[in-house]
């Protein structure tokens, strides 16, 4: 009986643990459905885990393309006046590849006939020497640019990508104020006011923009040129993750630009007569600092005073150009980022 008895129990013992433990596996089961129900977290797509912002800070070169450049034509450029910038910025990105990025930056550009051109190139430097046209320009600009990486972020900023290429296009908008270098005494050599120092060339009008101009003169109906203008910055670039929270990115844009007076030239000369002052004469027609005194001939402007100019600079006629109003200017940026990244604002994965 005693066999019995214990084989009974060890029975009863077996089926008591077996429901207990069926009955801790169904809720357990009930616990996890509760927790999957409300995972919240995105494997793929525009998932919040990928966004994330940073800020930035760059060190950029710029280089000018225009009416001063050494040669006549859209990729010409002197690198000797390279110049350095510095720029901030702040990225948002919205996606594995989508970011759009403000940022502001200030330099400098410049350009010089007298530097850049070679006097022994009889097709395109001869006249751009005795041009002997120069400026400066401190340029402050403000932009907008949407950025497509080419290699997506899988998941969190922790785990984002080793490093893609990519490529960018927005909008910017720049204050900027053309500069010379004046001389030290006027066209006819009398001590000139200013001289020996960087003036501001637009309230000059060395184009005429603020004279009288005849109808039949080639700039008749110029206008002053606008301080503050558009421009579409595009470029390349590639990016490079240092750690978890920094990055490094290298890339080149250029700035399509709506204004061609980045460096205050563009048309024709003007008769000199008809400028407003002796600094604005002295702006706009630099050729006899340069040329053989025998290449200078007595002319009488329209405000009867006489200069002694070389022919085809600093008089009215439909040839004789300053600039060619039909190449806008353009300036290139080269751009070496720094970015850190602000903080995660990706939502990791809840269970309730």
């Amino acid at each position: 009986m005693r066999k019995f008895f214990y084989l009974g129990a060890a029975l009863l013992l077996f089926v008591v643990t077996q429901d207990a433990y069926s009955q801790m596996n169904r809720k357990s089961i009930k616990k996890n459905n509760r927790r999957i129900s409300h995972f919240r977290g995105k494997k793929f797509g525009f998932g919040k885990e990928k966004v994330y912002s940073a800020f930035g800070v760059s060190l950029n070169a710029l280089n000018y393309y225009g009416d001063l450049a050494p040669r006549p034509n859209k990729i010409s450029t002197d690198i000797t006046f390279t110049r350095p910038a510095l720029g901030f910025s702040f990225s948002h990105r919205f996606g594995p590849r989508y970011s759009l990025m403000a940022s502001f930056m200030y330099g400098t550009l410049r350009g010089s006939d007298h530097e850049s051109a070679d006097k022994g190139d009889a097709e395109n430097g001869i006249f751009r020497y005795q041009r002997n046209l120069e400026f400066r320009n401190r340029i402050k600009e403000l932009s907008l640019v949407a950025v497509f990486d080419l290699f997506q972020n899988q998941a969190t900023y922790i785990s984002r990508v080793r490093w893609t290429p990519y490529g960018f296009l927005g909008i910017a908008v720049f204050h900027h104020n053309p500069q010379a270098l004046a001389p030290e005494t006027d066209l006819n050599g009398a001590p000139l006011a200013g001289g020996g120092k960087w003036v501001n060339l637009r309230p000059l009008g060395t184009e005429g923009q603020y004279s009288t101009l005849l109808e039949t003169d080639a700039n008749y109906g110029i206008k002053p040129y606008k301080l503050v203008q558009l421009a579409i910055p595009f470029g390349l670039g590639v990016r490079f993750r240092i750690n978890e929270v920094m990055d490094f990115s290298a890339d080149l844009a250029f700035r399509y630009l709506f204004t061609d007076y980045i460096d205050d030239v563009s048309q024709n000369y003007v008769d000199l007569g008809v400028l407003k002052s002796d600094m604005a004469r002295a702006m706009s027609y630099r050729t006899s600092d340069v040329v053989d005194p025998s290449q200078l001939a007595p002319t009488l402007a329209r405000n009867g005073v006489t200069y002694n100019l070389a022919s085809g600079y600093g008089q009215e006629f439909p040839e004789n150009v300053r600039g060619n109003k039909n190449d806008r200017d353009v300036y290139m940026v080269t751009t070496f980022r720094l970015s850190y990244i602000l903080g995660k604002t990706f939502h990791r994965a809840k269970f309730r």
